[in-house]
């Protein structure tokens, strides 16, 4: 009779790790199977946009072309504009009527927006809170339409609700067709300091001056598109704006002393600057490394103590945008340089008050520059022709090629460290958005992450690559651990309406950025990754993506199954929470023991006889037959060293594997969502070994996961996670040995 070949692994020792108990958290709000396809949750591909997440065949979008005419009454700080809006009709739909969005309407007193928040009294008030809040009038804020014509001159019917209004049309627009018709405007500029708000002006007390950021500043025309039709959600506030993309010719008259920037290319340089501040600009046009100095601050200082009864109208043509901003100023200083993107010249610029220096003139352009070679690497080339970047305190908003952004100096000109950094990461997340959503033109109305997540993954990317040791607030995948490990009854899913968040920058900016990051860097891998976003932005650049686009387009660039992700992390409020449930330890037996009287042998995959068995080897079952239920003796079987001896050459036994030591570990998943898991192990002699294992592991809803490690050396000890790259919520149970956390207490 041939002997089996034998190896026996015996219990050294029992290593348990239980977990304590815990405070039960109630478990995100979806209830299927974590790893089923989401075709529950997608929309039905078609000819407008299809499976693999690209435009269809189909897909179209409209166009919004507009001339416009403003004028910026400094002393009464009032705005008033006409402008001709010239619409393309690219749908198949004939329109009965058109939607233009009113957002200065938002500030109105006793609209919806404030009659929708709650309200309390404070205990405590300052008097100018006080006196605002319940002695003075309220404000006239809000558009004031004069008058609505179509192309003859001929008043156009129109019904104003709240922030949109709908044009009545005599009869349809037709798939195909145009249609010209033209408004006229004015309203009361708000000062955002006190007031609030995306835009307005920033009062300086010391000299009497205003700095204006513009936006929002004219009646807009609404998306309509294969999804929805019109998007014409009123503007609440948080969600922010959806809008086609056109051709813009502006004319901006405001005091002569002023100096402006703003949204497309200057068409009369020559006019609005001096003959040597022209001569600057081209300067600064060659100029690759460091910014020039257009207007200068001395011209600035003397500018700002002016205050000209004259005036300059400054002309701005831009080309495929969705939108329009202006900053003016008879305070600005203003530099610019150029960036090499591809083949194209960009110019990075920059204006802001003496008050900014000397952190804004040492720092924004640079990090404008930066920031569009960054993104430009990860997305696309920066298509438009310059980016501007200007000092607007409290602010951070952004606009197609020009952003308002915070962080400036203490009255002595002082910076303090998270002052600078503060600053550099706004300039950063602002110039950003010109690629998202100013490029890749998501609904912010509907889907606050699709422009925020995103855009704050990049920017954390951007941070990091311009100092490694950058202190970034999203990204990173430990720093959204207090936001997911909270009380559900203030978590909402990522895909929420911007409306209804409670806490809008975790949910919209930080938890979006750290998924994106936990796919890169733990799930996907950097290389797939990064092809599958950068065919997601290349796709949809100067169109309207919608969250299946990029869901889709995710796994259709790398090949990889990401739906379980998607599911959990952006669909639901799962939290991460894996661990080490328990580590038994083996050892290897070379001499047969009478615990074989129990042994018998198994062949095949199926059997219902309850074990321990012996499994047969194919070639070394000569007289043992695979049916016998009998117990084996122990004279039956030959040791490993036999084995090892008699199986293998000299050259052969050189190179193999010999184990010493066996270890079965027991991972556990108290956190709903589901994660690779990621191991570090530790042997007694100091060096490590890093495994991960793919989240395919969890697939068929088990609970708990095991792994054997046979290894030469002895292991001193074991730990989950231990970069902290995904997000667990709970690292007490990490490690093997138990670790210890002191309280706050100790």
């Amino acid at each position: 009779m041939k002997k089996l070949s034998l190896l026996l692994l015996f219990p050294a020792m029992l290593i348990a790790q239980e977990k304590e108990t815990a405070p039960v958290r109630q478990q995100g709000k979806y209830d299927t199977n974590k790893f089923s396809q989401m075709y529950d949750l997608l929309a039905t591909p078609n000819m407008f946009r299809t499976a693999s997440g690209a435009p269809g065949p189909a897909y179209y979008q409209q166009q919004a072309d507009y001339k416009i005419d403003i004028e910026l009454d400094d002393k009464n700080s009032k705005l008033s504009g006409s402008e001709v809006i010239t619409y393309s009709n690219n749908s198949p739909d004939s329109l009965e009527y058109l939607w233009i969005q009113l957002d200065q309407n938002q500030a109105k007193a006793n609209t919806q927006t404030s009659l929708a928040e709650s309200d309390k009294i404070s205990q405590v008030l300052a008097l100018d809170g006080f006196s605002s809040k319940y002695l003075k009038k309220d404000l006239e804020r809000g558009f004031n339409i004069e008058q609505v014509k179509d192309a003859k001159g001929n008043a156009m019917s129109y019904t104003i609700n709240e922030t949109m209004m709908r044009i009545n049309l005599t009869s349809p627009l037709k798939p195909g067709e145009k249609i010209s018709f033209s408004i006229k405007w004015w309203y009361n500029i708000n000062n955002y300091r006190k007031e609030g708000g995306r835009s307005g002006y920033e009062l300086f007390e010391k000299d009497g001056n205003k700095l204006y950021v513009i936006a929002q500043f004219y009646p807009r025309m609404a998306v309509y598109n294969d999804v929805e039709g019109w998007q014409n959600m009123q503007f609440w506030g948080s969600g922010e704006f959806a809008l086609p993309f056109g051709n813009f010719d502006v004319n901006i008259t405001v005091p002569a002393d002023h100096v402006i920037d703003a949204t497309g290319e200057l068409t009369n340089r020559s006019e609005v600057f001096t003959a040597e501040q022209v001569k600057r600009y081209e300067q600064a046009q060659k100029s690759f490394d460091k910014p020039v100095v257009i207007v200068t601050q001395a011209e600035a200082e003397a500018a700002e103590k002016g205050f000209s009864e004259k005036k300059k109208t400054w002309k701005f043509s831009a080309k495929n945008v969705r939108d329009f901003g202006i900053a003016s100023s008879r305070k600005f200083i203003y530099d610019a340089m150029a960036v090499k993107i591809g083949n194209r010249t960009v110019m990075a610029e920059s204006v802001y008050p003496k008050e900014s220096n000397p952190l804004w003139g040492e720092t924004s352009t640079m990090v404008v520059a930066h920031t569009l070679k960054s993104y430009s690497s990860h997305t696309f080339d920066y298509p438009y022709p310059k980016a501007v970047s200007v000092s607007a305190e409290d602010q951070g908003m952004e606009y197609p090629m020009i952003c308002w952004n915070y962080g400036r100096p203490d009255e002595n000109g002082v910076t303090s460290k998270e002052v600078k950094n503060g600053m550099i990461g706004v300039v950063i997340h602002e110039v950003g958005h010109t690629f998202f959503p100013m490029i890749v033109n998501s609904d912010e109305r509907q889907w606050t992450w699709m422009d925020e997540g995103l855009n704050s993954f990049l920017e954390y990317l951007a941070e990091q690559e311009l100092d490694s040791n950058f202190p970034s607030r999203r990204g990173p995948a430990k720093n959204i651990v207090p936001y997911m490990s909270g009380d559900q009854k203030f978590l909402e899913p990522i895909m929420s309406n911007s409306e209804t968040i409670h806490q809008f920058g975790n949910n919209a900016y930080g938890k979006p950025a750290t998924g994106l990051n936990i796919l890169r860097e733990v799930v996907m891998g950097r290389e797939l990754f990064d092809h599958a976003f950068k065919t997601y932005a290349n796709r949809w650049k100067f169109k309207h993506p919608t969250p299946e686009d990029f869901f889709r387009t995710m796994e259709d660039a790398s090949a990889v199954d990401l739906d379980w992700f998607f599911r959990g992390w952006f669909y639901s409020t799962d939290f991460v929470d894996i661990g080490i449930k328990e580590v038994k330890q083996y050892y290897v037996s070379e001499t047969p023991t009478a615990d074989l009287k129990n042994v018998k042998v198994r062949k095949g995959r199926f059997g219902f006889e309850k074990g321990p068995f012996v499994y047969l080897v194919a070639g070394d079952n000569a007289e043992v037959k695979a049916s016998s239920k009998k117990a084996l003796q122990v004279e039956e079987f030959r040791t490993l060293a036999d084995y090892v001896n008699q199986t293998f050459t000299a050259e052969e036994k050189a190179s193999i594997k010999t184990p010493k030591y066996f270890y079965e570990v027991e991972f556990n998943k108290p956190g709903g969502m589901i994660m690779p898991i990621l191991v570090e192990i530790t042997y007694e002699d100091g060096s490590k070994d890093n495994y991960k294992y793919p989240a395919q592991i969890w697939r068929k809803g088990n609970e708990s996961a095991r792994k054997v490690y046979a290894t030469t050396k002895a292991i001193k000890s074991i730990q989950v996670d231990p970069k902290l790259l995904t997000a667990d919520i709970d690292v007490t149970n990490n490690s093997w040995p138990k670790v210890e956390t002191k309280s706050k207490f100790d």
